[in-house]
Order: C-alpha cells, then sequence, then structure tokens
C-alpha cells in the first residue's frame, strides 16, 4: 500500500515534537497555531510516524481548545493512523462517520481518498472504485490544490491495482502536467516506476528511476523513495543482478523498519528474500522470507505472502529438508491460489463498477433524450403547426431511441455475464461457474443413484516453466493442456480452471475405474502435447491427476474435491505425471450428501 502526500526533511519533526510539548503546558496560543500544527502533522505522518503520534497526542490533549472543523481534521488523522497499523475496520468506520458529517471539500476529499486505500487493503475493492468514480465525479469541485493533485495520484494507483496500466498512465500524466514541484517530481514518478514494473515495461538501466530516487530523498520523502528502491531491484533481479540488488535492498533495509508501514516493510523484504535466495544466502533469504510474511499477517492473500512462501521452499528443497519444503510448498500453492483469487477478485470489482457506470450514462443519455422529445412535442403543440403524422414519427424515434438503450444494455449484461462465466485465458468454466454447474450435475446423480467422479488435475513444475521460458510459454502451455484434455470429455463433463495450473472435471454417471482410464488417457495427451517448431512453445509439460468417486465421498462438491484434491498430491509424491485414486482410510465410513 502507498500514501502520498508533500513532506520535507523528517529532522524538523524532533522540534515540532518539543514545541508541542512546551504548548501543553500553556495551550494553544491560536487557532492559526493549532492550524499550524495540524498542517505539520499531515507533512509528517509517512515519514515519521513517530512524531505524528506525538502530534496527535498533544493534539487530543487540546482538544477542547479547537474548533469543529480541527477536530474533524483531528479525527481524520486518528482514522488514516488506524489505516497505517493495519487496523482496517477501525479505519473504514472511522471515515465512513466523517464523510457523514464533514461539508469542507477539501476534507471530504482527503476522506475519500484515504478511505479508498484502506478499502483496498480490507480487499473491499467495489466499495474502493465505487468511491473513485465518485471522487473523480467531484474533481471539478475540489479547489485545494493538493487534494486535487492527491485524487490523480489516488485514481493511478486504484486502476493500476486493477491491471488497467493504461487508465493508470493517464492520471499520472495528468497529475504531471498540474503540479510541477519537487514533491510531484517524488510522487509523480514513483508512481510511474510502480506502472511501468506492474506492467512490465521497467528495465534495470532505465534512466527514469534515479531523478526520482533523487527528488525524494531531497525532500525526506523516505517511503516513496524505498518504494522507487524497491521496484529498481526487482527491475535488478529481472535482469539477474541479484548481487545488485542485494546491495541497494540492504542499505535501506534499516529505513524501512524504521517506518512501521507493515505493507511496504513485508514487500521490502520479500525483495531482499529473493536477492538472497538467487545469490545463494540462505540464512538471510529464509529470515527476510519469515519477517515479510509476519509483516503482512493482516494481509494473507497479499503477493509478498506468496512469494515469501515461494523462497521458503526454494530455501528448505537446496537444503535438503524435504518435510519442510513439502509443507512450505503446500502454503505456498493455498497462498497463491489466495492472491490469484484476490487479483480476479479486483478485476471483477472494476468491471462490475465500470459496467454500472456505462449504464448510468446511458440512463442518463436516455434521460436527454426523452427530454428532448417531450421538448419538441411542446413545440409542437405550441405552433400547432406540425402534422398528426410528424407527431407520429417523432414519438416512434423516441420510443426506438429507449428501445435501442435498452437493447444495447441487455446485450452488454449479456456479454458481461458470459465473460463472468469463463476463464480468460483458457475458455473453460472459471472457479465459481464451475461450482455451480458441478453441484448442479451432483444433485441430479444423487437423485437419479448415478455414480459420479471428480478429478482435480495440476500441471507438474509449472512454476519452473514460467521462470525458464516466460509467462507466455506457461499461459501456452496451460492452454494446450485444456485442449488435450477436451478432446476426451463428454458433452455432460463439467471442465473447470480452480486458479493457476490447477483445473478440476466432473465425470457425471461414471464409475471410478472408467474415471481412472479417462483421466490416464488425459494425462497421455498432455504428455503428447509438445508442439515442435516453436521455442517458447517447445516445452513438456506433464500433470498430476487426482480422482475421488461418489461411492466412497458422497455427493457433496466440497467432500469430493477435497479428497481428489489429496489424491492429486499422492501422485505428486508418487513422482508425478501419474493417476492416483482417493483411498479413505481403513475403517473410515463414506460421508454421502
Amino acid at each position: 500500500m502507498k500514501f502520498w502526500r508533500k513532506s520535507r526533511p523528517a529532522v524538523l519533526a524532533g522540534l515540532i515534537v518539543a514545541l508541542a510539548l512546551l504548548m501543553g503546558s500553556i495551550g494553544f496560543a491560536s487557532t492559526q497555531s493549532v492550524d499550524q500544527f495540524l498542517k505539520r502533522a499531515d507533512q509528517i505522518k509517512l515519514d515519521d510516524n513517530d512524531a505524528f503520534s506525538g502530534l496527535l497526542k498533544q493534539l487530543d490533549a487540546q482538544s477542547n481548545q479547537l474548533t469543529e472543523l480541527q477536530r474533524d481534521w483531528l479525527a481524520y488523522f486518528h482514522a488514516w493512523q488506524s489505516g497505517y497499523l493495519g487496523e482496517y475496520p477501525q479505519a473504514l468506520a472511522a471515515f465512513h462517520d466523517l464523510l457523514a458529517r464533514v461539508s469542507d471539500p477539501t476534507l471530504r476529499a482527503r476522506t475519500r481518498i484515504s478511505l479508498i486505500y484502506d478499502q483496498v487493503n480490507a480487499m473491499h475493492y467495489e466499495d474502493a472504485y465505487a468511491t473513485v468514480s465518485n471522487l473523480l465525479e467531484s474533481l471539478p469541485q475540489i479547489t485545494d490544490r493538493n487534494a486535487h493533485f492527491l485524487v490523480l495520484i489516488t485514481a493511478a494507483y486504484l486502476y493500476t491495482y486493477a491491471g488497467q496500466y493504461d487508465l493508470a498512465l493517464g492520471y499520472i500524466d495528468q497529475a504531471a502536467a498540474y503540479d510541477h514541484s519537487e514533491s510531484s517530481v517524488c510522487i509523480v514518478g514513483d508512481s510511474r516506476v510502480e506502472v511501468l514494473y506492474e506492467s512490465g515495461k521497467l528495465r534495470s538501466d532505465d534512466t527514469r528511476i534515479q531523478p526520482v530516487i533523487d527528488a525524494c530523498r531531497r525532500i525526506g520523502a523516505v517511503n516513496d523513495m524505498n518504494s522507487a528502491i524497491r521496484y529498481q531491484a526487482r527491475a535488478l533481479l529481472d535482469a539477474h543482478r541479484a548481487d545488485d540488488a542485494s546491495k541497494v535492498l540492504r542499505a535501506h533495509d534499516a529505513e524501512v523498519l524504521a517506518s512501521h508501514s507493515a505493507a511496504l516493510i513485508s514487500d521490502f523484504r520479500v525483495t531482499l528474500a529473493q536477492a538472497c535466495l538467487l545469490t545463494g544466502d540462505l540464512g538471510h533469504a529464509n529470515e527476510y522470507a519469515q519477517s515479510a510474511i509476519a509483516y503482512a499477517n493482516k494481509q494473507p492473500f497479499a503477493k509478498s505472502v506468496t512469494e515469501a512462501y515461494d523462497v521458503l521452499y526454494q530455501v528448505a528443497k537446496r537444503q535438503g529438508d524435504d518435510a519442510a519444503a513439502l509443507a512450505w510448498h503446500e502454503k505456498y500453492a493455498a497462498a497463491d491460489k489466495g492472491y490469484l483469487n484476490d487479483v480476479s477478485a479486483r478485476a471483477l470489482a472494476y468491471q462490475m463498477v465500470h459496467q454500472r457506470v456505462l449504464d448510468n450514462q446511458r440512463q442518463l443519455e436516455a434521460a436527454n433524450d426523452a427530454n428532448r422529445l417531450l421538448a419538441l412535442q411542446q413545440q409542437v403543440e405550441a405552433q400547432r403547426a406540425r402534422t398528426r403524422l410528424l407527431y407520429m414519427l417523432l414519438l416512434l424515434s423516441g420510443l426506438l431511441i429507449v428501445g435501442g438503450w435498452a437493447y444495447r444494455t441487455k446485450r452488454s449484461q449479456i456479454k458481461f455475464q458470459k465473460l463472468a462465466r469463463r476463464d480468460g485465458l483458457t475458455g473453460i468454466f472459471n472457479r465459481q461457474h464451475f461450482f455451480d454447474s458441478a453441484q448442479d450435475s451432483l444433485r441430479y446423480c444423487a437423485k437419479a443413484s448415478r455414480e459420479a467422479c471428480v478429478v482435480v488435475m495440476d500441471l507438474d513444475h509449472f512454476k519452473s516453466v514460467n521462470d525458464m521460458h516466460g509467462h507466455a510459454a506457461g499461459d501456452d502451455a496451460l492452454k494446450r493442456a485444456v485442449a488435450a484434455c477436451q478432446v476426451s470429455l463428454r458433452s455432460i463433463d463439467v471442465f473447470g480452471r480452480l486458479g493457476g495450473e490447477e483445473f478440476a472435471i466432473l465425470f457425471p454417471d461414471c464409475p471410478l475405474t472408467v474415471a481412472r482410464q479417462r483421466a490416464d488417457a488425459m494425462r497421455e495427451s498432455i504428455a503428447a502435447s509438445r508442439r515442435e517448431g516453436d521455442a517458447a512453445a517447445d516445452v513438456l509439460v506433464t500433470a498430476s491427476f487426482g480422482i475421488a468417486g461418489t461411492p466412497e465421498c458422497g455427493y457433496n462438491l466440497a467432500t469430493l474435491l477435497a479428497a481428489a484434491d489429496d489424491a492429486m498430491y499422492a501422485a505428486k509424491r508418487a513422482g508425478r505425471n501419474r493417476v492416483e485414486a482417493y483411498q479413505p482410510a481403513p475403517g473410515t465410513a463414506a460421508t454421502p450428501a
């Protein structure tokens, strides 16, 4: 998570706190002095959070001398601090309470900006995109230059989070054109570096990185500076310069720890862990990965958590500790699945809010068309010069406009519903639609007393395919594996992608022996799907299969998936590229739904 602001060197914070202690004994001299304290608190809240907390305590002690607006600003800072420390439910409630009672346009804008960051961290993505949409609509009424600038930067951050990089860069360019100060160079530059890296366009020798770091250092924007440094280090890792990345990160690790920003520390330390792993420093790789997980404990699906578990798995594997490696890999798989689901939730939330905005615009256009039609009808009635035929034609045109709008809206809804059911890469059912369709099919099998089997399939060593050949080759391998399986599917079978390289298939009206034969045929088809002539696609991919049947597990989909998943992991442990059927422990009774 990032927080944006204009800041000055934090060395002045000690003087401010000393003055605060002095004023605590004599009281605030004037409203102006309170405003100066509030302004200073806003400037140092990120780069010197300890001094910021001290200012808040001093202001709390003198709250009876504050005006209503000053007390609202103080409440805003307390809500901001709650979010900064990871207390997101408390922060969200406080911000909503402020918005319900505050009328000052600048404070309302700042409250919405901070609310967006905490909504994202609390995974309330649809609320965050709705908030930023309302905030952008109110942008012409925001006269405070700093708040106006922060709205543009916040929009860029949120659309980067949704993977809308071109849209994010557009708002970054607007912010750069709006404010040419050195603070803007730091903040806008850091935002641009983030978008370039996330979109795969940042190189380790990019000349735009160092000016951003230098500008942030000059104004004391420590967190923005270290954020840019982290992306620089990631670009160095991508360029196989792990030693350089480690050197850059270690020089600023203590500075990052002193920021008390859990999200920044987690991101920074997992990058440092990856650098240590690549340089062979396994002890520090383990230490930094554990630290990254600890700081991200309130965001279990953060990317840093997934990456940290992967580092721990790689360390245990290199140390020959197979038991620990397996345990870390299972945690990595669970975290990676959660992270991928979280990425999908962000994208879906953006699409839903975007679609609502478009629908509202269409409704507004339709209302404007209807108003224009009414004006024409009134003009016809006033002038009494038009014929009845013209009147009927105008009425018909209005109905056609409204009907056309309704038709376009319906088509958009149908298209969106179709997209929401399908996995964007492979074209098969996504996780949610697979669950819905499979549950319906299982209910039918249960009523008809028909056997059914669930197959869980996971591609072997898929991460190494991405690492060695790139994500394009990984995507091609996923599509080839799906195509190989589809050859063996019946029209009644249900095929879906659970996430990453994991898939599930429901075979209705199919006994376990037949299901095992079909799964083995799919396994052979996947292993034989290697395509010659294209270096990126000439990748041998195999898969491990796990099968569970209703005679042993009943007709509950969750139970069948869990059993099939256990069998799939048994196939992994047995050497991969094989099919294993779930065998309940002796004496364990089946649990039909």
